[in-house]
């Protein structure tokens, strides 16, 4: 039933674009984001906002985070949403964590950011290193999220998964609680500076340590090829007068296989237009990396084909 509510949906619009005026799109579309506080969601409010200003009907809804919304995308229950790469491949291959489903109606449109894994502590903490967590009070992201997922197998292949004291919240929630000491650290995998992280240090002193070097050492970047290594530069944070050393995956924007090309298309065209890309830098600053020559970075699963015209036509796939 789900699968049918989209197919009607896309009929529907269809036959409302051949009446409509030239450039309007009446029936509406959904763009799931993430968990408050989280940059989905200001990048699912952005895009529905550039859309409803040029006349496609698109709203942004809330969701628990990366995982959630492949599931979301590839059931037909939301059209357009975003999440992480390494969720959407393993989504694809019916191999998302305690998830068998194969979800091969997600396709890509574009990528959004680069997200950052980030372990934040007090800066009193004896947090030194990632493996330190072993009998902590962790905030690991909400389920389902993709935070969650990545610290899961982060800390699974460092061996110490099952010894951490987890809690499955939010970033604003967690944040909180690190503030009150009712929690050791805290997982983010998002753009930076994060919002949540800033409400932290605002309240207290924090730290980021370095997490590439423990999972070097284990392997994880062998097993798990969609994380990269990257910096996060000293001064992105108060207090963070060294840069710290993590890893990332990248952000994509995703869609249902069912959408028309005709609206991806427009809708790269809108978003990726200079007063688009201004528009979503204002939104959140992650997406200063959204640019023509980005556009289709760190994407290893198939583009929808209304997004590899446009990605074609832009000489960004040859």
């Amino acid at each position: 039933m789900r699968k049918v509510r989209l197919v009607i949906s896309v009929i529907m619009l269809s036959a409302l674009l051949l009446i409509s005026s030239p450039g309007t799109y009446a029936a509406e579309y959904v763009f799931s984001g993430g968990p408050s506080g989280g940059a989905f969601q200001n990048y699912a409010n952005a895009v529905a906002a550039l859309a409803r200003e040029h006349g496609i009907n698109m709203a942004a809804s809330p969701s628990g985070g990366s995982v959630e919304n492949v599931r979301l995308v590839g059931t037909g229950q939301v059209p357009f949403s975003v999440a992480h790469s390494g969720n959407v491949l393993k989504g694809r291959k019916g191999q998302l964590e305690q998830d068998a489903g194969k979800y091969s109606e997600v396709l890509v449109v574009a990528h959004f950011y680069g997200a950052r894994a980030q372990l934040v502590v007090r800066a009193d903490s004896d947090i030194v290193r990632p493996s330190d967590l072993r009998g902590k009070r962790v905030g690991v992201g909400n389920a389902g999220s993709g935070a969650a997922a990545s610290c899961e197998l982060f800390y699974r292949q460092l061996g110490i998964w099952e010894d951490m004291n987890k809690s499955f919240i939010g970033y604003r929630a967690a944040a909180e609680a690190l503030v009150n000491n009712r929690l050791d650290a805290f997982w983010v995998l998002a753009g930076f500076p994060n919002a949540a992280v800033l409400e932290a240090e605002r309240r207290t002193d924090v730290r980021l340590p370095d997490l590439y070097g423990d999972g070097e050492a284990v392997g994880f970047f062998t097993k798990y090829p969609n994380f990269s290594k990257v910096v996060i530069p000293a001064g992105s944070y108060r207090g963070q007068n060294e840069p710290v050393t993590t890893f990332q995956d990248s952000a994509l924007w995703i869609v249902n296989a069912e959408v028309p090309d005709e609206v991806v298309y427009k809708l790269l065209e809108i978003v990726f237009s200079p007063e688009g890309l201004r528009y979503m830098m204002d939104a959140h600053k992650s997406a200063k990396e959204m640019s023509i020559e980005n556009g289709v970075k760190g994407v290893v699963t198939p583009l929808h084909p209304g997004a590899e015209k446009f990605w074609r036509e832009k000489g960004v796939l040859k």
